[in-house]
């Protein structure tokens, strides 16, 4: 990708025909123009515990709020066999896919237009119809849940009459879609300061639940799968409950910047956030399902499935207690937001790359501002219209991790290293070829479900 207009870093040889594959025909005019614009700001968005915190944010939101339904209920060894596993998961799994951004020998190209550049606009568009797939029905995964929160809160908490979904949802979806609008350092800030609080109270609220665990009464139920096949059956839901994928592109954008372009300072700034992320994730989110699944019962986590809401305005509900009654939806409120503000980041990016490919000229007669302002409004109308239907939460899950994330975070990249002389030396690391083998079993394991139920 040779171009007088986009500068390139470093002079090594290696390096010079890592570039030499990256086509720039393969790109739009707009895509040029935003690259451009991603080069140039003069500062970076955020400090590495403001991404640390932001990530965070960005993968706690789903496995607080619906892990403990689905992955209690195929018992306990099941649960102990995942608690040990999603830990590598996680971290070489998020590691590998920031990698297509971070060790990029090309500065400033975000996680789509590096696979367009270097695989072609076929398989750019491809690629960027499944990323769109598996972050953008997760906005409205969260604006479902937001919605109902606020709907459980208001009858059951305040003891109020039932409110229109329709007012709940133009009112929750416009309050986080407008907010996002605004900026992403705020967005990044508010991140921040929501999460500080939601790690204190998700851990109180661990530790307040600990009375009321019943390990026998855990130990001894019978999922109607063997431990094998529960534990495979976990993992889908383990990979949307962990995944911040929607965050990692602009990430590691942002730490490209910081580091001004040095490829090897920018992996290891990038490998240092991803590992401290996974470690708060796993560590805060597992003794949170541990605790919810000890103190609910077979039977608690089937009633929450049946209601469509988070696991905690279930036991909000159901405890009858001030402490649980106010912390839990303030927590799940929390958690959403979160979460929701990291995967419109990565909905904006996807949208406004599909736009581009379908419609270069028509997107090119609109400045990346107008066309975030589009994606926005869009997002927040096809939002309220998922809320007000209110689908099922958990079998959404399953597709979205199963598939599109799975095929994303797990083995598009090995695709990648494969395939391109940039990442070659990554191809046949162990991490690759363990975050491979476990996608290929993840996507196995939930087409076998679909076709099986």
């Amino acid at each position: 990708m040779t171009d007088p207009q986009l500068p390139e870093q470093h002079s090594e040889e290696h390096l010079e025909l890592s570039r030499a594959e990256f086509d720039r025909d393969n790109l739009s005019d707009a895509d040029i123009e935003q690259i451009k614009e991603q080069r140039a700001g003069d500062e970076p968005d955020g400090s590495f515990m403001r991404w640390v915190i932001t990530l965070f944010g960005t993968g706690v939101g789903a496995g607080i709020l619906f892990l403990p339904i689905n992955a209690g209920s195929f018992g306990f060894w099941p649960l102990v066999f995942a608690t040990l596993l999603i830990g590598p998961m996680v971290f070489f799994s998020h590691r590998t896919y920031a990698r297509i951004v971070s060790a990029s020998p090309v500065k400033g190209l975000d996680v789509l237009q590096v696979i367009t550049a270097l695989t072609g606009r076929k398989r750019g568009f491809a690629s960027a119809l499944m990323y769109w797939l598996g972050i953008y029905p997760v906005v409205l995964i969260y604006a479902i849940s937001i919605t109902n929160t606020l709907d459980s809160f208001i009858v059951n908490q305040l003891g109020g009459a039932q409110v229109s979904r329709w007012v709940l949802a133009v009112s929750a979806v416009g309050i986080m879609t407008g907010a996002y609008a605004v900026g992403k350092k705020l967005t990044l800030w508010l991140a921040n300061v929501l999460v500080y609080p939601l790690i204190i109270a998700l851990a109180a609220v661990s530790i307040y639940l600990i009375p009321k665990w019943d390990f026998a009464s855990f130990r001894s139920y019978e999922s109607s799968y063997p431990v094998w096949q529960g534990l495979l059956l976990i993992l889908p839901v383990l990979v949307f409950s962990f995944s911040h994928m929607a965050a990692l592109s602009q990430f590691a954008l942002d730490t490209q910047k910081k580091q001004d372009g040095d490829v090897a300072a920018t992996e290891r700034e990038v490998s240092k956030v991803e590992l401290v992320t996974a470690i708060m994730l796993v560590a805060f989110t597992m003794f949170f399902v541990w605790s919810c699944a000890l103190s609910l019962g077979a039977e608690g986590m089937d009633a929450a499935r049946e209601q469509n809401v988070p696991v905690l305005s279930y036991l909000a509900n159901q405890t009858h207690t001030p402490f649980m009654a106010w912390i839990s939806p303030i927590i799940a409120i929390a958690a959403i937001i979160t979460s929701f503000f990291g995967h419109l980041l990565g909905t904006e990016e996807g949208t406004a790359y599909l736009l581009r490919s379908v419609a270069p000229n028509f997107a090119a007669r609109f400045s990346a501002n107008a066309l975030r302002w589009g994606v926005n409004i869009f997002v927040f109308v096809t939002a309220v219209i998922a809320a007000v239907a209110n689908p099922s939460v958990l079998d959404m899950i399953s597709v979205v991790g199963g598939i599109f994330v799975a095929f994303l975070v797990y083995i598009m990249p090995a695709l990648l290293f494969h395939k391109a002389t940039a990442f070659k030396h990554y191809a046949r690391r162990p991490d690759t070829i363990f975050v491979l083998v476990a996608g290929l079993v993840i996507m196995a394991v939930t087409v076998w479900d679909m076709v099986a139920g």
